[in-house]
């Protein structure tokens, strides 16, 4: 996976971590285990309630063992969709033995 990683390097990206966390921020740099480096980061917070909360983190590393989903991110309509959507937060994902 961190191989694939390697087009999107200097290019904004968003990431979906395990505890249902959304960073959006530019891949800065990865290692083989999926370790993240994020620079100009920012989390989103959905709120059924109330506007899409920006929490800016500036440079930012998340753990690889806790990133679930990575996508390039498009940002092109995505800053006036911010104000109208409403959303619950996304749960953690919840690991169970078989």
């Amino acid at each position: 996976m961190a191989s694939a990683l390697v087009e999107w390097k200097q290019k904004k990206v968003s990431v979906l971590t395990g505890d249902g966390r959304i960073i959006v921020g530019t891949l800065a740099g990865y290692d083989q285990l999926q370790n993240l480096v994020l620079q100009s980061a920012h989390e989103r917070v959905y709120s059924a309630d109330l506007p899409v909360e920006l929490v800016p983190l500036g440079l930012y590393v998340i753990r690889g063992d806790n990133v679930a989903v990575i996508g390039e991110f498009n940002n092109s309509s995505d800053d006036e969709a911010l104000e109208l959507v409403r959303a619950d937060p996304i749960p953690p994902i919840i690991h169970t033995a078989f």
